[in-house]
């Protein structure tokens, strides 16, 4: 689509990617959510364990 955000796959690890699926699949099976949300929620749950754990070059601010 046309506007559509592309998920950052070319920085994140094999482990973050089966995490995204696994909350992506989880949130639309489980929780009953859109795909769309459901990527939008794996992706930004994604990004903050990776900002947590020191993943990535802008660190999560206490």
């Amino acid at each position: 689509m046309y506007g559509e955000k592309q998920m950052p796959t070319n920085e994140w690890t094999p482990k973050r990617e089966r995490q995204y699926e696994h909350i992506k699949k989880s949130e639309e099976v489980t929780e009953g959510r859109s795909e769309e949300t459901a990527k939008r929620i794996a992706a930004a749950t994604v990004n903050k364990t990776r900002r947590e754990k020191g993943e990535t070059k802008e660190q999560k601010k206490k």
